[in-house]
């Protein structure tokens, strides 16, 4: 039985402002946006490539706006995605990586999956992080490079 994260709710205190800003900065994509009930509205956008859409609206979840902390954008080139997306006028903090438990500026010297981070925010303060995963190393059995378990390369991504 597969249990596939499809959507995750974020909380955000005007819809129409996080929506500009997923759609316009972070180069989301829009799936839905649409009343669902008397004063509660749903919007759904999904990062490029991902399987699992973010949703946001009104009368959705009574989280305050900016508590969604931590959530992971994996990508292959954190570089490259770090500038995309500040060309697009999004805040993003410097790569970094750690060594020996400090943070360091830059990406990880051998550029090791895992090992490379930066973060931004939306405009309620939801912390997005970037996390720089190279998934062509995995091999068969869904195994990558540095040992751990690929299971998207077992089960598909449909």
């Amino acid at each position: 039985m597969d249990y596939k994260l499809e959507l995750v709710l974020i909380p955000v205190s005007d819809v129409d402002r996080a929506k500009k800003f997923y759609l316009e900065q972070a180069g989301f994509v829009l799936i839905v946006d649409t009343p669902i009930g008397p004063d509660q509205r749903v919007v759904q956008v999904v990062p490029p490539g991902s399987g699992c859409a973010i949703g946001f609206g009104t009368g959705l979840t009574s989280a305050a706006p900016g508590a969604a902390q931590g959530l992971h954008l994996v990508v292959r080139d954190i570089l490259a995605a770090r500038a995309e997306l500040t060309g697009r006028g999004v805040a993003v903090s410097e790569v970094r990586h750690l060594e020996a438990g400090t943070w360091v500026d830059g990406p990880h010297p051998g550029r090791e999956n895992y090992q490379s981070f930066a973060d931004f925010t939306d405009p309620d303060g939801n912390i997005w992080i970037l996390q720089e995963v190279d998934r062509s190393g995995v091999d068969q059995s869904g195994v990558d490079q540095s040992g751990v378990h690929q299971s998207w390369a077992e089960h598909g991504s449909d």
